[in-house]
Parts: structure tokens; C-alpha cells; sequence
């Protein structure tokens, strides 16, 4: 095994499993090390310069999320990764500061959304895929802020199932929802289904 290939499954053990052409070239790398190890099926070629490890590869929210590192998994995505709705997304949301390019998501299945700097970054957590690989999502006040907004992709439906759940839930944390509810601007709606449903 030559050199080269046993620095890349090093670096593959360290990015959990995924690595890009780009990484191989800066670490002086020759990139046929690469063309060898997906010849051999230890590594996949999931996306333009991007390659995964056959366990990582089905797992296309965390590959998301690497791709488009400034991506935070958000509304529907977000209540699916919490466990607040049992819909499986047909289309993940993703949201993105103003001013980022995810030109790349057109054919991705993915729902783009964009926020200003000053609320991006308002609640963004670390939450498991249901591979289990960690990926960016907006906590739960976050989503529940953002899902009774309007022009959101959530219908009333799922909207009504996570206010529900979050109300039950032992870890709610009303302050928090209701600060976050001010600086989102939703606050009127958020107190609505709370008084109702506390």
C-alpha cells in the first residue's frame, strides 16, 4: 500500500469518512491515489471532487452539509431531525446567509432558504443524521419560529403536531422560544398557540 493511500484513509478516519480532491492536491497527494481506491470500492464518488466511504455514502443530508458547509438544516428538515414530526422530507430545507451561493442545490432536492447574518447564526446546533453523522440544524425554538412564519414550507398540519409535542416535551424552553419569537418576529403567533396549548 503505497504512502499516499494510507494518508488518505487517515484523513478519511478524521473527516468521518468523506474527503475531497481539493484536500488530496493541498496535502500533496498524488489524486491517481484516489482513482486506485475507488477501482478497489473503498471509497464512492458522490459529487464533483467529493468522495465518501461506502458507509458515509447513503447518507446525502451529511454529504448536504459538507458540500454546502454554510448550510443549517431547517423548517421540515429541522422538525424531522428533532423527532417533533414522523414525515420523512420528500425535499430538505436548508437555510443560508444572504449573500451565499448555493447555485450548486438546483438539482439537489433541496428547499433554499436565505436570512440575514444578524438571525443565521440564532439557534444553529449539532444534531445526528439518522446515519448518525453529526450535521448543523436550528434548534427547536429556532424551527418553531421559523415553521409559523409565513410562506414557510410546513402545513398547518405538521405546524399543529410540533407546537403540540413541544408543549409535552420535558426539555421546552418557553424563554428561550419567546426571545427567540421577538428577534424572529413571530412573537404574536408563538404566545397564540402556547397559551393555547400550555
Amino acid at each position: 500500500m503505497t504512502q499516499g493511500i494510507i494518508e488518505i484513509q487517515s484523513m478519511l478516519d478524521i473527516n468521518n469518512g468523506l474527503i475531497t480532491a481539493t484536500q488530496i492536491t493541498n496535502a500533496g497527494i498524488p489524486r491517481r491515489c484516489l482513482s486506485e481506491l475507488v477501482v478497489a470500492g473503498k471509497i464512492c464518488k458522490v459529487d464533483r471532487g467529493i468522495y465518501a466511504t461506502p458507509d458515509v455514502w447513503e447518507d446525502e443530508m451529511y454529504i448536504l452539509q459538507y458540500r454546502f458547509s454554510k448550510g443549517v438544516f431547517s423548517h421540515g428538515t429541522a422538525l424531522y431531525l428533532h423527532d417533533m414530526t414522523d414525515r420523512t422530507p420528500h425535499t430538505f430545507s436548508m437555510t443560508f446567509p444572504h449573500g451565499y451561493n448555493a447555485g450548486g442545490l438546483k438539482n439537489k432536492n433541496v428547499n433554499v432558504k436565505y436570512v440575514t447574518h444578524s438571525i443565521y447564526d440564532l439557534g444553529i446546533s449539532d444534531v445526528p443524521s439518522p446515519y448518525g453523522n453529526n450535521v448543523k440544524t436550528y434548534d427547536i425554538e429556532r424551527t418553531l419560529c421559523d415553521i409559523v412564519k409565513g410562506n414557510n414550507t410546513c402545513d398547518i398540519q405538521m405546524v399543529n403536531t410540533a407546537m403540540k409535542a413541544y408543549a409535552a416535551s420535558s426539555t421546552k424552553d418557553i424563554g428561550k422560544l419567546v426571545e427567540y419569537a421577538e428577534r424572529l418576529r413571530v412573537k404574536p403567533r408563538i404566545l397564540t398557540y402556547m397559551e393555547i396549548l400550555l
